[in-house]
């Protein structure tokens, strides 16, 4: 059976997502015999394919009722799924990710193969400026008791989700993955920035230690439906977007915090849903990988703004040009000016994905919005 390459004390394993078409001596990683049974059933040892299930997963999704994990369920109940894969996901109602027992109860429970982990404490600039320890600690416990817990109850894959504000303030652009230790983060989210780059530490670790295939993903700026649109805490393009309805809805001058000259990569959430699940599926290495939109998609805040504005047709029926009516704060804080990032290795594995074009990106977020104010988190 082709499990099993070699009758060694510490028989060899492929890593996940590989097709054994593809097999090479560097595509197989050692485990301890008694890991073997998770891997190994002769009933369902078969060619496997690119992009499908090998044998029957569990997918454990933490943080499932945020933004990205309500897009994955989104695209996964539209025909992302396959047969023999189980969706599970979860929220803070259903465990206090930051306590151990609770964490390692319900992975017990779910027995997840898989994890696409989601969950932390999350916040737009301002609030990150109040609250670095907080940052810190919560999601430092966060993701110590989900890798430990995935490892405990033998979890074959974990992927979780970093962010680009992890990369040194002062760099080259554009950044991409080698660059994540290279110097402190931006000062004003640097509890947050630590922690999230301890799970690339952590990933490694376990890899070292243990062969895990714990890996993770680093997005650019997210945002879509479900999105949190609460204007002080919130991340900037829903902030803009709450701005908006509310400028329109008063007949006020919008006014955007800072001088609307920073310059962001957004990326849609149903597309870094479906990136999320072709990582689960298909990629193997323990190395994080980013996933955004080009270089040449970056747009400053001012560019974003004026979307928003053109996409909730925030002018009416009366004549004003923008400059007009929209006003900038300059004593409100940019937070880091850019934090361009490469999608080159995103783009080796994947030439032909296609992202979601920005402005109808944002024209289908306002209208969520909208439709939902009532119950959208704001």
């Amino acid at each position: 059976p082709y499990w099993c390459k070699a009758k060694t004390p510490f028989p060899r394993v492929p890593r996940e997502g590989l097709a054994p078409s593809t097999w090479t001596a560097s595509s197989w990683r050692i485990v301890h015999r008694k890991q073997l049974s998770d891997w190994w059933n002769p009933a369902q040892v078969q060619p496997a394919t690119m992009g499908e299930p090998q044998g029957s997963m569990r997918i454990l999704v933490t943080g499932g009722s945020g933004l990205v994990g309500r897009a994955i369920q989104k695209v996964v109940a539209d025909g992302a799924g396959l047969p023999g894969e189980e969706w599970v996901f979860v929220s803070s109602k259903d465990a206090d990710l930051t306590d151990a027992a609770q964490t390692k109860a319900l992975f017990q429970k779910v027995q997840p193969t898989h994890v696409i982990h989601l969950a932390a404490m999350v916040g737009g600039l301002f609030r990150n400026i109040k609250y670095n320890l907080d940052f810190w600690r919560k999601n430092v416990h966060i993701n110590d008791n989900v890798l430990h817990s995935a490892f405990e109850v033998g979890t074959r894959k974990v992927v979780s989700c970093l962010s680009t504000c992890i990369f040194p303030d002062k760099t080259t652009y554009p950044i991409d993955e080698t660059m994540i230790h290279n110097g402190p983060p931006h000062s004003s989210n640097f509890g947050y920035s630590y922690a999230k780059r301890m799970i690339d530490v952590q990933n490694r670790a376990y890899f070292q230690q243990h062969g895990c295939t714990f890996t993770a993903v680093i997005p650019t700026n997210v945002f879509g439906p479900h999105d949190n649109f609460n204007i002080e805490d919130g991340h900037v393009l829903p902030g803009l977007i709450h701005k908006v309805h509310l400028a329109k809805s008063n007949g006020s001058a919008l006014t955007v915090w800072g001088t609307g000259k920073p310059r962001r990569q957004f990326i849609y959430s149903l597309d870094l849903a479906r990136l999320f699940i072709w990582v689960l599926r298909e990629y193997s290495e323990v190395e994080p990988i980013i996933l955004s939109v080009g270089e040449e998609d970056e747009v400053s805040i001012k560019e974003a703004a004026e979307a928003v504005v053109e996409a909730m047709d925030f002018c009416g029926e009366v004549t004003v040009s923008f400059d007009s009516s929209v006003q900038f704060d300059s004593s409100k804080s940019d937070g880091q000016y850019k934090k361009t990032a490469s999608n080159g290795k995103l783009r080796a594995y994947l030439p032909d994905f296609r992202f979601t074009p920005f402005k109808q990106a944002v024209k289908e977020t306002c209208a969520w919005f909208t439709d939902n104010y009532e119950q959208a988190r704001k």
